[in-house]
């Protein structure tokens, strides 16, 4: 599986690109950070970094997307930027329609490093072993991005096979239930 996980910022927005299957070491495709100019208006800010990122969707055509979800910050400014950058990454795998994702911090590090309270220099070394790296990812957007992709893979196959397996319940019970009411009505009664 080929995932592009997403660290949204506005400022600076980590990428990375990850192939693996569950249980086993993943492996680097690339990673990148894309950058918006702090002076800039929001709107242009917010149309590059949607340019930006449909242009890797489409470079590395992932089959998911993996997005840190947004969590409460004392800086209401900062949570604004990172929750509309997260938009724009949420978007920029749904236009193409494939499967988006959202962890939170604590995800990715439980499934980075085993601890949900683990550090960035202990993500970081973490993301470098697991992708077998001579060094490590950098900037930390670009580490994180990179173990949200890797959480993905670990997690997000199951998360989504489940998914699958009780939409796919779901979709035959109510083919049951479409087959009985036709049958109720064939024979003129109610039930």
């Amino acid at each position: 599986m080929r995932v592009l996980g997403i660290d949204p910022g506005l400022t600076r927005c980590g990428v990375g690109v990850v192939e693996g299957v569950p249980g086993r070491p993943c492996t680097l495709v690339a990673y990148h950070v894309v950058r918006t100019d702090a002076t800039d208006e929001l709107p242009h800010r917010l149309l590059r970094l949607e340019t930006e990122l449909n242009a890797l969707v489409g470079q590395y055509e992932p089959e998911s997307v993996a997005v840190e979800r947004v969590f409460a910050q004392h800086n209401v400014r900062t949570v604004m930027g990172t929750a509309q950058a997260s938009a724009v990454a949420v978007l920029s795998g749904a236009r193409r329609g494939i499967p988006v994702e959202t962890y939170t911090p604590s995800e990715v590090k439980a499934a980075i490093t085993g601890s949900g309270v683990a550090d960035k220099a202990q993500m970081i070394t973490m993301v470098q072993r697991l992708l077998r790296l001579d060094a490590p990812p950098k900037p930390a957007d670009a580490a994180d991005a990179l173990a949200l992709a890797i959480c993905h893979i670990w997690r997000g196959g199951t998360r989504a096979r489940v998914a699958a397996a009780a939409a796919k319940i779901e979709a035959a019970v109510q083919k049951a239930k479409n087959q009985q009411a036709a049958a109720v009505r064939q024979r003129g009664g109610t039930r």
